[in-house]
């Protein structure tokens, strides 16, 4: 479970005092000048700045230094997949919206094939460098992305026929387009560390 950090108010103003304090010695030696909102209280104007959301989580004890490894492991895989699923999303969102724009069944499916191709070649060579560890990971960050399943995607937009294909030939690697995100269940630790990555505490 997340337990959001709640930054009192006096820490706040300290982290207030201590930030102006630094402004007030840049501005004496470099001249410069920082501006900031404020606030007023009790006749005192007070600097306002908004602080970003600190995730605490309970302290994780590794009973092995392979658990360990595994953990830091699953952090840099995280880091070097979750760019690819989000890029993934942002062109599914951008395709369902321009695949509107296209009254004609023969041009939208031109389009898409188009696309398939341009697909291919842009990610393939990245695909490449994923180990499978980070391409199974990859599989279920797309559907924690977009809410679907690499599966249901590729039958979106390419049929059925397509679909089953590409999940016929993953199964030969070890792979399964229809595998789910579950947060709450074997992607737990998963997802700790996306929140983690997301907000740059790792």
């Amino acid at each position: 479970m997340i337990r959001r950090c709640a930054i009192s108010f006096f820490v706040l103003l300290f982290c207030m005092q201590f930030t102006c304090q630094a402004q007030n010695t840049n501005t004496s030696q470099a001249g410069q000048m920082f501006i900031t909102r404020g606030w007023v209280y009790q006749g005192d104007t007070i600097p306002w700045i908004q602080l970003r959301t600190v995730h605490v989580f309970e302290e994780l004890k590794f009973k092995k230094k392979k658990d360990y490894e595994n953990y830091q492991r699953l952090i840099r895989d995280v880091k070097r997949v979750l760019p690819i699923a989000n890029e993934v999303n942002s062109a599914i969102i951008e395709t369902y919206e321009y695949l509107q724009t296209i009254p004609n069944e023969k041009e939208r499916k031109r389009h898409i094939k188009d696309l398939e191709k341009g697909i291919k070649q842009q990610y393939t060579p990245r695909l490449k460098k994923l180990t499978t560890r980070q391409g199974k990971l990859l599989i279920r960050l797309i559907d924690r992305q977009s809410n679907q399943t690499t599966y249901e995607l590729v039958k979106a937009f390419l049929g059925s026929f397509r679909a089953t294909t590409y999940q016929v030939f993953a199964s030969l690697f070890g792979f399964s387009l229809k595998k789910h995100y579950d947060p709450e269940g074997d992607d737990a630790l998963t997802e700790r560390v996306i929140i983690l990555v997301e907000n740059g505490q790792v």
